[in-house]
């Protein structure tokens, strides 16, 4: 993830000669940008960025701590704002739950932070908002937002592999299943994205009495079926945020 917002934000037109990447490998990077093992001593960057997994926060945070930089942002799932401040120096601490379509500009970014100051707020938002449609979140329902717009693209990618599916088990060739699959979706969600109307409205207009769109969404539609399963699947990944959370006080 801490790569695609980079190479977005090298592509959107921040110079990369203002970027340094902290990695004690060979992370591959857009053409500019410093790669170094560790923290350049005397160093203070205008934005410290923690984008590393969850279970490595203890690990990297030792050679970071010291770091005051005037704003931390961190991606990291579950790790909240107060477990953050235990470990750093920053003087303004912003969570940040990204979701994969930051890659191509057409992302979701929640933001939540443990300062009200208008320029710390106003930073957060210039920084992501070349990743695509960025929302201010109290951290309450962090884990939350994260289910939804942090793991979503995951769930939509299953429901276009399922349609897909559904077609070539009706007999469309695999292959072309695929790429209509892929094609509906991406117009249906361009169309919903740009209309005042919700997508319920949109269903229905659809849906023409008692055609096949109807008969269609009366599968999915019976006894609250499809809600029901999205919100077990919203529910079982909002609960492991709030492990990994609970795991990050410890």
């Amino acid at each position: 993830m801490g790569g695609a917002m980079l190479r977005r934000w090298v592509a959107s037109g921040i110079a990369a000669d203002r970027i340094t990447v902290i990695d004690p490998g060979s992370p591959p990077v857009p053409e500019g940008v410093t790669v170094v093992a560790a923290p350049p001593p005397g160093d203070t960057p205008d934005i410290l960025i923690l984008a590393v997994k969850p279970q490595m926060l203890d690990s990297v945070a030792p050679s970071l701590a010291a770091i005051a930089a005037p704003m931390l942002v961190s991606i990291l799932a579950g790790v909240e704002v107060a477990a953050l401040r235990d470990r750093f120096a920053a003087q303004a601490i912003v969570r940040a739950m990204p979701n994969l379509p930051v890659a191509i500009g057409k992302g979701v970014v929640a933001l939540h932070s443990d300062s009200d100051a208008p320029a710390v707020r106003a930073a957060a938002e210039a920084l992501m908002a070349p990743l695509g449609h960025v929302e201010w979140v109290d951290e309450g329902l962090f884990d939350v937002v994260t289910a939804l717009s942090g793991s979503g693209p995951g769930f939509t990618y299953r429901f276009i592999d399922a349609l897909a599916k559904g077609g070539a088990a009706l007999g469309l060739p695999a292959d072309q299943a695929l790429r209509l699959a892929r094609a509906t979706v991406e117009g249906s969600a361009m169309l919903a994205a740009g209309a005042e109307e919700s997508p319920a409205i949109l269903a229905d207009r659809v849906a023409s009495p008692g055609g096949s769109t109807r008969e269609g969404l009366n599968v999915l539609d019976a006894d609250g079926a499809l809600v029901g399963l999205l919100t077990d699947t919203l529910d079982a990944a909002t609960r492991r945020n709030a492990e990994l959370a609970a795991a990050a006080r410890r």
